[in-house]
Formats: structure tokens, C-alpha cells, sequence
């Protein structure tokens, strides 16, 4: 078999390094330079996307693509009249990320049924 010790290593290793980079991406291309509240409870939005999409390797990554997609929407859709309502308020925009993924984990959050061996460390048999 495989040692369980060194995959989970190697996950955290990995871990390590994609959030090293995504945090230099969010620092330095993003917003310029370190500011406070940067994230904006991104962080939060990529636990919902993992619970929506069940623990799901590839569904999360849609997953995170469609909350992407959100965000680049009201981003895009700041200011914007849109037809019968008119102008929105920039503060709806901003929220509508955040209101979406509580709208969509309100039917995910009770099916999806986390993994058993999250969170429990190994203890190999002898």
C-alpha cells in the first residue's frame, strides 16, 4: 500500500504552497499591497463552494468557477441600469455573491454529508 503519513504530508505540503501563491496574488496583482479586510470573506465562499459541492474534487471546482462568476458578475453589473428595475445600488451588487451562496447552501447544507476520516488523525494498525 501506501503510507498515509507521507500523502498527508504531501497534501499539506501542497496546501502550503497554492495558498502561498494565492496569497500573493490577492496582495500584490489584486489590490496592490497588503489592506486590511482584502479577502472580504472569500475564504468563507470557498467553504460553501466545498460543501455544495460535496466534498467533491472536481464539483467544488465548478463550484468555485460558478461563485467566481458571481463575483465577476456584480462586479461587472455595478452601476449598470438594468431593464424594468433601473439603477441598482452598488451596495446590492456587492452583496450579491455572498446572498447567492447563502441561497444555494440552504438546500445543499443538510445532503451533503462530510467524509469520515476528516479531521481524525491516522493511527496505523499493528
Amino acid at each position: 500500500g501506501i503510507s498515509v503519513t507521507w500523502l498527508r504530508y504531501r497534501a499539506v505540503i501542497c496546501t502550503g504552497i497554492l495558498t502561498g501563491i494565492a496569497g500573493v496574488y490577492l496582495s500584490m496583482v489584486q489590490s496592490g499591497g497588503f489592506v486590511k479586510d482584502m479577502t472580504a470573506g472569500k475564504g468563507y465562499i470557498a467553504l460553501a463552494a466545498l460543501i455544495f459541492a460535496k466534498w467533491r474534487p472536481g464539483n467544488a471546482m465548478f463550484a468555485c468557477l460558478l461563485f467566481g462568476f458571481l463575483d465577476a458578475l456584480a462586479i461587472r453589473l455595478q452601476g449598470t441600469p438594468l431593464p424594468i428595475i433601473g439603477k441598482v445600488p452598488v451596495q446590492f451588487m456587492q452583496a450579491l455573491p455572498y446572498v447567492l451562496t447563502v441561497i444555494l447552501l440552504a438546500g445543499f447544507i443538510g445532503k451533503a454529508i462530510p467524509p469520515r476520516a476528516g479531521g481524525v488523525p491516522y493511527v496505523k494498525e499493528r
